[in-house]
């Protein structure tokens, strides 16, 4: 009988990666682990700032974030970004190639970061006969196909703080989803990037966190960020009223 992979095991290798339950399939046998090992081909730093890839670069690999985060952005003719997401540790980082070949957006550190980096091609290969692995590349990219939906309904929403409170609910649910304290989080990207991804000017962004921390909802260091109240946090985030709303009803 094959022997399977344990938890201590995924520690020393595809390895020493804290992260196998994100990357790994439950039960990937040795031999289909030293597999998947072969064909990473770079684990390297990454300093803030720098770039995995460009926009029209074509798609060679994906990468994982071991650690550190990272987003993705769109930048037009005279420079300007707009961020288009944000990427945690373990999420795959490239797949908006997979439609054309070609990268649509940039992705930037903005931590130092440790990424693997693995030939697109050689990841298909080996998962078309590994199924427990084709089974978790599938899950990962509609989890990235649900991340992109989460997007837009943030960009429809009217209410500032609707789209502030989708936002930290999502990381929220996806720090807690790699083993990270969701309710007590230190925010990587700043002000200006939270303004960019949610479509609003950064003064809104600003005053949006004040304002939910005016009504008790969460707690702001910096970027540290504390929720206090999950269930407000929820409400907001799923349409319901503003906090200066509920504010006004209790008064």
């Amino acid at each position: 009988m094959t022997p399977t992979i344990d938890l201590i095991t995924l520690r020393k290798g595809c390895a020493s990666c804290s992260l196998q339950q994100l990357c790994l399939p439950a039960g990937i046998t040795l031999a289909e682990l030293q597999e998947l090992e072969d064909i990473v081909k770079r684990k390297r730093p990454v300093e803030a700032g720098e770039r995995l890839f460009r926009q029209g670069d074509p798609m060679g690999s994906v990468y994982v974030a071991r650690d550190g985060t990272f987003k993705t952005v769109l930048v037009n003719e005279d420079g300007e970004e707009q961020v288009i997401g944000f990427h945690l540790p373990g999420e795959l980082i490239g797949l908006d190639a997979l439609g054309t070949g070609t990268h649509r957006v940039e992705a930037v550190a903005l931590t130092r970061a440790n990424v693997c980096e693995v030939p697109f091609d050689e990841l298909a290969a080996v998962a078309s006969h590994v199924q427990g692995l084709q089974r978790q590349l599938m899950r990962v990219i509609g989890q990235s196909v649900g991340r992109d939906q989460d997007h837009r309904e943030m960009l429809v929403r009217r209410q500032a703080n609707e789209r502030i409170a989708l936002f930290l609910h999502g990381l929220r649910e996806r720090l807690r989803t790699i083993g990270e304290p969701g309710d007590q989080m230190r925010l990587s990207m700043s002000r200006e990037d939270i303004a960019r991804f949610l479509g609003l000017a950064l003064e809104t962004v600003s005053r949006g966190f004040t304002r939910l921390q005016d009504d008790g909802v969460i707690s702001v260091r910096g970027r540290k960020v504390e929720i206090l109240d999950v269930a407000e946090l929820d409400r907001l985030a799923h349409g319901h009223d503003a906090p200066g709303e509920r504010s006004r009803a209790r008064a």
